[in-house]
């Protein structure tokens, strides 16, 4: 390996006058530092580009803290530690959590896709390729026991992923909600991720991770939009409290924005292509999401070991308007 030279043109203005061999013997030791701390790994400078820090560029190894998956880099995809790693992904069979399995597919890892749709569950493999690292389970995540029967099947996992959301009838102004359809919400937003916690964590190691979806109606509510506003709230309250109380595994939540998946037939029926588009408008970014944005976040949330209790904003700048 060819020797790393550390940036040593401070020297001239803040150590004028020092004797040259103490400029030599400084000069040395970091450079030995630098060069040794290369041989514990593969080594790169500390964030994803390569920036001075202070006055050197420092470097670290990627090897995680404690022993687990190799990191990697797809063309498709930023740095994980999920290679070879067996990710739980409830509620895959479409949108944002078709859009990651297929991005952990291709990353090189094992991948279970859940969800209470068979018919979703079929198609969701077709998609896919009918990949061979690929496992689909039905499972209503509301069903405690049929959540333990989950987590009998699978064994050991290294990541846990939920965008499940059933919010079919949730979207009524005050006057007409129904109850039922506010309780399934409440299922496959809080209860759910809460027997997904219970059930899965045990069967995580100490690096891994649970990562759910909440929303950005928890922050830019709108009318008939209630429900789904409080839910998102809860679910990100839970998120904190279970990060205290599953360390060191991981728990964080992504908070999409406006995203494009087949939900919004449930928020918006025909209008969807006009209320999407009218959103895209006022974004900063000046489009609406894609399930890829999302699977993205849920990547950084997999393979970043130091964030935890943390809710990733993920929505075009809908927060400023």
């Amino acid at each position: 390996m060819k020797p790393r030279e550390p940036h040593f043109a401070f020297f001239s203005s803040h150590f004028r006058g020092c004797h040259p061999s103490f400029m030599t013997a400084s000069r040395d030791l970091i450079t030995n530092l630098l060069n040794s701390t290369q041989c514990l790994g593969r080594a790169t400078t500390i964030g994803t580009s390569d920036n001075p820090i202070g006055f050197f560029r420092f470097v670290h190894s990627r090897r995680p803290a404690i022993p687990g998956p190799s990191l990697i880099r797809t063309e498709a995809w930023q740095v994980m530690d999920i290679a070879k790693g067996r990710i739980l992904i409830v509620g895959g069979g479409s949108g944002m959590g078709l859009a990651l399995a297929r991005r952990c597919l291709g990353a090189g890892a094992e991948v279970i896709i859940a969800g209470r749709s068979e018919a979703k569950l079929k198609q969701a493999r077709e998609d896919l390729g009918q990949a061979s690292s690929l496992e689909t389970v039905a499972v209503d995540i509301a069903r405690e026991e049929q959540v333990a029967d989950l987590f009998r099947r699978t064994g050991p996992l290294d990541h846990i992923v939920s965008t499940a959301a059933d919010i079919e009838g949730a979207y009524e102004l005050l006057p007409a909600i129904d109850l039922k359809a506010a309780q399934r919400v409440m299922d496959s937003k809080v209860y759910g991720p809460l027997l997904l916690a219970k059930y899965g964590a045990p069967m995580l190691p100490a690096w891994g991770s649970i990562t759910f979806t909440s929303g950005i109606a928890a922050y830019r509510p709108s009318a008939r939009g209630s429900v789904v506003a409080a839910v998102n709230a809860a679910l990100e309250g839970l998120v904190r409290a279970l990060a205290v109380e599953l360390a060191p595994i991981r728990v964080n939540a992504v908070s999409p924005g406006w995203v494009d998946t087949p939900i919004w037939a449930h928020v918006a029926g025909d209008e969807k292509e006009e209320r999407l588009s009218a959103m895209a408008k006022r974004l900063p970014v000046g489009r609406v999401g894609r399930p890829d944005d999302i699977a993205d976040a849920i990547g950084f949330m997999m393979g970043n070991g130091f964030t935890t209790g943390t809710i990733l904003h993920v929505e075009g700048g809908h927060r400023l308007i």
